[in-house]
């Protein structure tokens, strides 16, 4: 006999255990369910608005708050959040971003769930670190510390990828800590940049090598 899966079953359970995003396999793993029954019910349930579909093999439910860092992760992993979206929530740079930028270890992507952008850029592994868990509404998420969001940021500005934003908030970085994450990158004018976006911004201040 075929198993049914039910909606409110499901969406107790996983809220008890803490899970948000979910896939058909989350499904047939809580469930024991098969993969197609798992398919055949989310395939349903989007259709009735009861789901959302997030991407290909991640949902979550309708009408409940999940924080856009948190499907920002789960949406393309590895990932954490970083550049303009982090800068902005530490309010480093004044203007509000809709976007939610992350980066990755794997190919740059762009996705679009639930009517927001959420756009990936590829870094190198070594670069890969400096990040931090942010639990909001009980929801965790992967985000880079100040310094390295901007050391991100500028890596990529000076790639030519980010245009030079002259309104950044630097009297709460840690300048050491600046230079030992833009290091990572083993790009030789991200130090020269650096020097050059301190000058812009506080005139009299030099990083301390």
């Amino acid at each position: 006999m075929v198993k049914k899966l039910n909606l409110n079953l499901i969406r107790n359970n996983f809220k008890n255990k803490g899970i948000f995003t979910f896939s058909p396999f989350s499904l047939q793993k809580y469930f024991d369910v098969s993969l197609n029954t798992a398919n055949l019910f989310l395939c349903r349930n989007v259709k009735k608005k009861n789901i959302i579909k997030l991407r290909n093999n991640l949902y979550s439910f309708a009408g409940e708050y999940i924080n856009e860092m948190h499907i920002a992760n789960k949406i393309y992993e590895p990932s954490y959040v970083s550049l303009e979206y982090a800068l902005s929530f530490y309010n480093i740079i004044p203007e509000t971003i809709y976007s939610v930028t992350s980066v990755t270890t794997k190919t740059t992507r762009e996705f679009i769930a639930n009517n927001i952008t959420y756009s990936f850029l590829h870094i190198k592994k070594p670069a890969f670190t400096g990040y931090i868990k942010k639990h909001i509404n009980g929801q965790m998420a992967l985000i880079a510390e100040p310094e390295k969001a901007l050391a991100d940021w500028l890596y990529f500005l000076s790639l030519g990828k980010k245009g030079i934003n002259d309104r950044l908030e630097l009297k709460n970085i840690n300048k050491k800590i600046l230079i030992k994450y833009s290091k990572l990158f083993n790009r030789k004018n991200l130090i020269k940049l650096i020097e050059k976006v301190y000058d812009e911004n506080r005139r009299n201040s030099k990083i301390i090598y």
